[in-house]
């Protein structure tokens, strides 16, 4: 399904996004794509903790430490673990190094900085810094691969069936999914990085948030975050199709080939 006709009918106060990028040495010319509907920039969920995790290791010595606390962060998406290497660290000097490394600038939250969910980025953004993750591993940096290894790992509703929509099960996948208590929506996102050999990277990036204003939902909804019970099922539900088909649709644009 064509970009217009997922975002034509978007609920009032929604918002949309999607980008892609496809590029490397020996394969065809770069490409790019990106769409948006509504907000310019949304806030981030859980959608960076790859790269937050790809970064911190030069900050942290002790390298056992850093896997402990970096692969659970991105291969089940720990909010304590993302924390310990964001507050070790420092939000500022992450975020400083992700754009020493991608280009790509993001400003910590305002407010409490402890909030790494907070930063708020452009779809188009988060597709050009994990294509910069891709091409470090491809080069050969060993915490980038170990990183994109990793996100290989997704699996079950934290997937949001990516995979299955890009008919890619190799593809490294990272979603992010929260509902602030201050917000009317649920922010439901998603990164793949699909294999392509050599230094070449395929990224397409969904980002949404969708309106969720049922007050006996949203009270249920946050006792089940407090209580720590997963709530993937209800961002399903909610944006899941919608995902699915934007970066089903970048990845057209893209002209990516699929298996026959």
């Amino acid at each position: 399904m064509a970009f217009d006709e997922q975002l034509r009918d978007l609920q009032e106060g929604a918002s949309a996004q999607a980008a892609g990028i496809r590029r490397g040495y020996g394969g065809p010319p770069a490409r790019a794509v990106s769409v948006r509907s509504g907000l310019a920039r949304l806030r981030c969920a859980s959608l960076l903790k790859p790269l937050y995790a790809w970064v911190a290791a030069a900050h942290i010595p002790d390298a056992e430490r850093w896997r402990r606390h970096a692969e659970p962060a991105v291969v089940v998406s720990s909010n304590a673990d993302t924390l310990n290497l964001w507050l070790a660290v420092g939000p500022r000097v992450i975020l400083d190094d992700i754009y020493q490394r991608t280009g790509v600038v993001w400003a910590p939250p305002n407010g409490d900085p402890s909030r790494f969910g907070s930063v708020e980025v452009a779809a188009d953004e988060v597709a050009t810094a994990y294509a910069a993750l891709a091409q470090t591993a491809a080069a050969g940096d060993p915490v980038a691969s170990t990183v994109l290894d990793w996100m290989r790992q997704v699996s079950g509703q934290q997937a949001f069936g990516t995979r299955e929509a890009l008919s890619s099960p190799e593809a490294g996948i990272k979603c992010g999914w929260y509902g602030a208590p201050d917000e009317s929506c649920l922010r439901t996102h998603a990164v793949a990085v699909l294999p392509r050999g050599g230094t070449r990277a395929t990224v397409v990036v969904g980002m949404t948030a969708q309106p969720y204003t049922d007050p006996g939902e949203r009270e249920v909804y946050q006792t089940r975050v407090n209580e720590g019970q997963p709530v993937e099922g209800e961002h399903e539900k909610v944006a899941g199709e919608l995902l699915r088909g934007l970066m089903l649709a970048t990845l057209t644009e893209l002209g990516h080939r699929y298996p026959s």
